[in-house]
């Protein structure tokens, strides 16, 4: 699956000037760009983008293409997550662009990200899930989100084999957490049907890979799933839009943890 990635690609991909980490369904495609071609950057820009740098794309590079979309009266473009103006009243506009990676110019020397101790990495994760507030116990072998207790189980840590293994699985049962109807309210019934409980599975693989990225932890594939494929395959073939809102919920839990996060780190400051 591409969008679990490993080593030094455990970033989020950014545009080269804005600066701003893309979001939803392009997150998943310049990962899966990024992971099939060995991209080591994680920066990615238009042609033109390029040029102004004094850099120059590779004569028969292929580009990735990313979609942005805005309202009729709006002044900024935000990044598409397929979802936004389902059920809108307002005139949609949406464009594609063509980016490139880093890896694919001339002329362009990234700024060297400083080297962090795993120690460091670990340290983070720890802050950010506590910071959420939520119920997590250890205990037993098996990892879950119980919808009636509202909390999460894990097994102890000391059973995993690598430590990013731990908070790659406390990310995906978190983004399960989210679905609460006091947090993200997420109901899939009315959408997905029988394949609501697949679907919500591909939702909270997908959040845990941002969820990681965004902690700057690299995750790998698990034996655990392939159970799933069969099912998540039996969702994105029945429905071409279906990898458009587990992109767009995906994005909207990893997005409310964080939030949890920031203002406790802003509360913190503030005491």
């Amino acid at each position: 699956m591409p969008w679990h990635t490993s080593g030094r690609f455990a970033f989020s991909p950014i545009n080269l000037v804005s600066k701003k980490p893309y979001r939803g369904i392009n997150t998943i495609c310049l990962w899966a760009a990024a992971q099939a071609k060995g991209y080591a950057s994680g920066e990615w820009a238009t042609y033109q983008q390029w040029q102004d740098k004094g850099a120059q794309v590779r004569k028969g590079e292929k580009s990735t293409l990313v979609v942005f979309w805005k309202f009729a009266n709006d002044r900024g473009e935000s990044q598409s997550d397929g979802e936004t103006a389902a059920g809108g009243s307002r005139l949609l506009f949406t464009k594609g662009y063509s980016v490139f990676n880093a890896a694919q110019v001339d002329g362009y020397t990234p700024k060297a990200d400083a080297e962090r101790q795993m120690l460091e990495r670990i340290e983070q994760a720890d802050a950010f899930f506590k910071a959420i507030g939520s119920d997590v116990r250890h205990g037993g072998n098996q990892a879950f989100y119980s919808p009636v207790g509202d909390y999460v189980q894990m097994p102890p840590f000391a059973a995993f084999r690598e430590s990013v293994s731990y908070y790659s699985v406390l990310a995906h049962e978190h983004t399960h957490w989210t679905a609460n109807a006091a947090r993200c309210n997420r109901e899939l019934g009315k959408r997905f049907g029988d394949h609501a409980y697949a679907a919500e599975e591909l939702i909270a693989e997908l959040g845990a890979a941002f969820t990681c990225a965004h902690l700057g932890l690299s995750t790998e594939p698990r034996e655990d799933h392939a159970q799933y494929l069969q099912s998540w395959l039996r969702v994105l073939k029945a429905d071409k839009r279906a990898i458009f809102t587990a992109a767009s919920k995906a994005q909207q839990a990893a997005d409310w943890l964080t939030a949890r996060d920031a203002s406790a780190s802003v509360g913190e400051v503030a005491a």
